[in-house]
């Protein structure tokens, strides 16, 4: 199985390229940020994943391990196949789509296109739990969740969210942005509606 390719970019094709490797043009299926990270005049590597099908042999190429990896995790949800997979990586950096899975963020997980409302909260309640071990490309990066609050309206939304079966880090973001979209004198009742409504499915 091809792991890696290095070489120059001969063509931009919709939904991917052709790498030329030493005279042999590998056509390859990839994320625009993908093919946006190589270089125009020098050789450039894809990381690949082949998949091997009765009617065909595809090539995938990712701009690094990470992108990688999480197409492997997406393409094993329920309803996500290659395209829609390398369409949350084109709209969706590794780094931007660990956080939106954090922050329970349906609406960035929708731009990328074949997500519609349902399939996004299949997402993100699939992927939730497994976040926080997949790589985001950057080293640095820690998966930003809001801070817990530690008194007042926003907390007893949070608790009644965690009493609910949400995860803290979840409920905190959500309240968080609800907070911030209501202001500081929301009460629980219209902090806890709200919330709920963040992840209700339409």
């Amino acid at each position: 199985m091809i792991g890696k390719l290095t070489g120059r970019l001969d063509s931009v094709h919709e939904g991917g390229c052709i790498l030329d490797v030493n005279g042999v043009g590998y056509l390859i299926a990839a994320s625009s940020r993908a093919v946006a990270a190589l270089p125009a005049d020098a050789k450039g590597t894809l990381w690949i994943e082949t998949v091997v099908r009765e009617d065909a042999i595809t090539l995938y190429g990712f701009a690094d391990a990470a992108e990688r990896d999480w197409f492997r995790l997406l393409t094993g949800i329920q309803g996500v196949g290659p395209k829609v997979a390398l369409g949350l990586l084109s709209a969706l950096s590794p780094r931007d789509l660990a956080a939106a899975i954090v922050a329970g963020d349906r609406g960035s997980l929708t731009r990328a296109p074949g997500v519609g409302p349902k399939l996004a909260v299949r997402l993100l309640s699939e992927l939730r739990e497994k976040v926080g071990g997949m790589p985001t490309g950057d080293a640095a990066f820690a998966v930003p969740a809001a801070p817990v609050p530690e008194r007042g309206a926003a907390a007893d939304a949070v608790s009644a969210l965690l009493n609910l079966g949400w995860r803290r880090p979840e409920a905190a973001s959500v309240v968080a942005r609800v907070q911030d979209r209501l202001g500081e004198g929301a009460d629980l009742n219209t902090l806890i509606r709200e919330s709920l409504k963040e992840m209700a499915p339409r």
